[in-house]
């Protein structure tokens, strides 16, 4: 995919087990939205988003004593990199560095002086610990908003730039940002803009973007054509859902710009038309239930459902294999080359038996 040869270079930071910016692959981000106190709930929710393919997972900590939940998730065996989100206290965030948390999240300019910013500053230099700098059209210094009159592009730029010079003035670098907004034009260019003006790796995404197909179209045109550009290193798709469905909308994303090492399985079919004689709508629904119960959601190939063998084949030559409808039947072709005929009610499980072939050959 292009974006691998365009990439915007940037700093690349260490994230527990994972790695941000540099050559690193897209991490995928997702956020608890259960009561940090609850362990076992909270727990329970983080094992599911790594099953899920999430690679990073936040987690609110609003007192002191939530920041001790990592003790136990640490302790459950989990291993994917947690992140601490704290606003405004500087103690929690120097207890979470002492805990072991793998990220912080914060926003320099509102935990208060310079001495406070530099003892997080120190705490997470010591344990290589990166700070994670969130900016939102709601977070601008007074400041700022008066000179921009405005949360205008400009002003989440240069409120980010105004954080990460804080950091700088107590030689931290181990820094990732993020500026979102809920308007999609004004996140992607403040983040065209960020990434001129300098070299961290960037976090995107569009905030209270909503729920359901609302929230996940605003997220991949926002993402989606910043990753087009080059830019962007991690990425949450923010709903107001279950934090599973961001995990899945992120996935997509990146799959249908085909970036490399990011590719699970894709499903090309037609829209269909009047030459359409077999039931493809319902099909490709039957088809992806069953890519999701078989586990095989993961498997890098292509696989085509298309509607006739009028110009399917041809069409989707790219997948690596698929089918073409007929009257109660349809042509199974590989790279748009017809194999066999095979009948209809065998078509999905066919289709499931070819991509766990091709599994099985791209594991040698």
């Amino acid at each position: 995919m292009i974006y691998n040869t365009i990439r915007r270079k940037s700093i690349e930071v260490p994230v527990g087990t994972k790695r941000i910016g540099g050559t690193a692959p897209l991490a995928i981000q997702s956020m608890t939205n259960t009561d940090t106190l609850d362990v076992s709930a909270t727990v329970a929710q983080i094992r599911a988003l790594e099953a899920k393919g999430c690679d990073i997972v936040r987690i609110s900590v609003p007192t002191l004593e939530a920041a001790n939940t990592i003790l136990a998730i640490k302790e459950a065996g989990v291993q994917i990199p947690i992140v601490a989100d704290i606003h405004f206290d500087y103690k929690i965030a120097l207890r979470c560095a002492e805990l072991g948390f793998d990220k912080i999240r914060i926003n320099p300019g509102n935990i208060g002086d310079d001495a406070r910013v530099k003892a997080v500053c120190d705490a997470c230099r010591v344990r290589n610990i990166p700070i994670r700098i969130g900016v939102n059209s709601g977070s601008l210094e007074k400041h700022i908003l008066q000179r921009h009159g405005a949360p205008t592009p400009a002003a989440l730029c240069e409120s980010a730039l105004y954080h990460s010079a804080l950091l700088e003035k107590f030689d931290f670098y181990n820094t990732v940002i993020s500026i979102k907004a809920s308007t999609v034009a004004d996140m992607m260019e403040a983040n065209r803009r960020l990434a001129e003006a300098c070299p961290y790796a960037l976090h995107l995404g569009v905030t209270e973007a909503g729920g359901g197909n609302r929230g996940q179209i605003k997220s991949a045109i926002g993402i989606g054509a910043l990753l087009c550009d080059g830019i962007g290193d991690t990425l949450r798709v923010s709903l107001t859902d279950d934090p599973l469905e961001e995990v899945d909308a992120a996935k997509q994303i990146l799959q249908a710009l085909e970036i490399e090492g990011q590719c699970g399985l894709d499903i090309v079919s037609c829209p269909t038309c009047s030459r359409t004689k077999i039931q493809l709508i319902p099909l490709v629904k039957q088809f992806e239930q069953a890519i999701e119960k078989e586990g095989l959601s993961d498997v890098p190939v292509k696989v085509a459902l298309m509607g006739c063998v009028v110009n399917g084949p041809g069409e989707a030559r790219e997948a690596d294999v698929g089918i073409a409808g007929g009257i109660g039947e349809a042509v199974l072709f590989r790279h748009g080359e017809i194999i066999e005929k095979i009948p209809e009610d065998t078509i999905i499980d066919r289709l499931i038996q070819e991509v766990k072939i091709l599994k099985e050959q791209r594991m040698k």
